[in-house]
């Protein structure tokens, strides 16, 4: 059996490698998704004050901070029991939604649009976003304004680009300057138009992926998201798939420790481990919404059911999600700056410990996030467990992989071209592999001795 090893994934936020095992044709027998990396902050934060856990937590990621302060928040709200201030909470949503635009920009502009704006064939010297800039340099510069202006947001309203400061336990440390307000509306416009260029752009490429599309992750598999009491998307709050809050996510959510990786692998409980496979983020959030909300967003979103149907299957078409994502983000933080009551200066709600267990659950933008605490009477952190997007679609990452490769690799004819088809399927899911690898459960242990030639002689392995 021979075995290729793709090490590392490139494009990708985080560290991971996949294996390749082919059989002695030549054609593909597995494959392995491993992620390389581990994190320690389920346990370190262990004695900390809960209420320090939104600062602690903001720094598992550069790329997505927001997201762990927004679920860490919650959860510290829910430890507090107090409802916060309804100009804290348009504000929250808003930060987020500034999230969600640089965090997709990052994500198509930077990682993805090599590949799908070059080619996924193109020399891979140049299928970079440097490559990108050189045959698009409208495209590459609007990408970067794009992604600037969601790190604006998230500066102005919260302190700093990156880990800010401004979300804590009850709601905002500081209130909305008008001026800042004013400064974000001017903003929105060439943004808008940005958005619906890369889209205009981005649809006009699809008739060149029609093999990608079928075997890019083209599933049948579950999704979750969030989402509000008619069954509209939601990103900051919200009921996962309309009648189960977001807190019962024990009561049909498990996670199973998986061998050759520190990656956990969530199910869903009723259906068990491994068939419980779903999937999260932008394409799940539009597949399980009924509406997005907002005109224009409600508008791509009609037109990308009508060419795919209700529920769209393949991964590939995570970057058409992520850029109705965005329209939708930019609308809706218009419709956040001009609510009655934005500029009021009572944005936070001060408690001390009135429960000894939160749950906080928000949209990230590559899915569901949860973050759950539990604490002592002086509020002392006694457990933590995280769950992340990239967890959550791991299941669905593996089986990808092994679609695509099966369909891509041959054995006695290796092109590059073949090895990046399998890791664009990665980067289709947009995985944040630093986000994703915590402390909780006991991942399996293996130790293999190999002799020269590369022979299993012996092995030893934990379950």
């Amino acid at each position: 059996m021979k075995r290729i090893t793709i090490d590392p994934v490139t494009r990708i936020e985080g560290h991971a490698k996949i294996t390749i095992h082919l059989d002695d044709a030549g054609e593909v027998a597995s494959t392995q998704f491993h992620v390389t990396q581990v994190r320690g902050f389920e346990k370190f934060v262990e004695g900390r004050p809960f209420y320090e856990m939104p600062g602690i937590t903001a720094r598992i990621c550069g790329i997505c901070p927001i997201s762990h302060l927004m679920a860490s928040a919650k959860a510290c709200d829910a430890i507090m029991a107090v409802r916060i201030p309804p100009t804290a909470a348009l504000l929250r949503e808003l930060i987020h939604c500034g999230q969600f635009v640089q965090s997709h920009a990052l994500s198509f502009f930077h990682l993805s649009a090599p590949d799908l704006l070059l080619g996924m064939d193109f020399d891979p010297a140049k299928r970079n976003v440097l490559g990108l800039a050189l045959k698009h340099p409208e495209l590459a510069r609007a990408g970067i304004e794009l992604r600037r202006f969601g790190q604006r947001i998230i500066e102005a309203v919260a302190g700093e680009r990156v880990h800010p400061s401004g979300v804590v336990p009850g709601g905002i440390a500081q209130p909305l300057d008008p001026e800042i307000r004013d400064e974000i509306l001017m903003g929105l416009a060439p943004a808008r138009e940005t958005a619906r260029k890369t889209l205009l752009l981005f649809k006009d490429t699809l008739n060149g992926f029609v093999d990608e599309v079928a075997h890019f992750g083209s599933l049948d598999t579950m999704y979750a998201g969030l989402v509000d009491a008619a069954g509209g998307l939601q990103l900051y709050d919200g009921a996962i798939v309309e009648t189960v809050p977001a807190e019962r996510y024990a009561s049909f959510i498990g996670e199973a420790a998986v061998r050759d990786s520190f990656l956990k692998a969530p199910y869903f409980k009723p259906r068990g481990y491994p068939d419980g496979i779903y999937r999260v983020g932008p394409l799940a959030r539009l597949n399980v919404a009924d509406r997005c909300g907002t005109p224009a967003a409600d508008a791509e979103l009609a037109e990308f059911r009508q060419r795919f149907g209700r529920v769209v299957a393949s991964a590939f078409h995570y970057h058409y999600a992520r850029l109705i994502e965005v329209v939708y983000a930019l609308e809706r933080i218009r419709v956040l700056l001009e609510t009655p009551g934005v500029l009021d200066t009572h944005v936070r709600a001060k408690a001390a410990v009135n429960a000894l267990e939160g749950i906080g659950v928000a949209e990230a933008p590559r899915g569901v996030l949860i973050h759950h605490y539990k604490v002592d009477e002086q509020g002392a952190m006694k457990w933590a467990n995280l769950i992340i997007a990239t967890g959550h679609n791991n299941l669905a990452i593996n089986r990808s992989i092994e679609q695509a490769s099966k369909r891509y690799i041959h054995g006695d004819k290796l092109e590059e071209g073949m090895l990046n088809r399998v890791s664009a399927v990665v980067r289709a899911y947009d995985p944040c592999l630093s986000c994703s690898t915590h402390a909780g459960g006991l991942a399996p242990l293996r130790v293999e001795l190999v002799d020269a030639a590369g022979r299993l002689l012996d092995e030893l392995a934990t379950q």
